[in-house]
């Protein structure tokens, strides 16, 4: 899994792209687009919205990255035991 921070907020994924099943990350701990945008497959370039996971561009429209519930507590990254609506 990975957790990308987006200002105040934090998402946390599973590190499998859904349509190649490869990590996205060709080199360690890189997941953005260059202009920091989306989260990016490395395999073939598919692009995710950072905000749910939604493929916006690439091989896999419609398609999204897992969710990994998580939250801050007391200023550490935690998997959550639920997620909040």
């Amino acid at each position: 899994m990975f957790v990308v921070r987006r200002g105040e907020d934090v998402f946390g994924y599973v590190n499998i792209c859904p349509h190649a099943r490869t990590p996205l990350d060709w080199t360690p701990d890189q997941f953005l687009t260059r202009d920091k945008t989306n989260l990016l497959c490395a395999t073939h370039g598919a692009q995710f919205r950072i905000e749910d996971g939604f493929c916006v561009a690439g091989p896999c429209p419609g398609a999204s990255l897992i969710p990994v519930p998580i939250a801050i507590s007391d200023g550490d990254v935690v998997i959550s035991d639920h997620i909040e609506a």
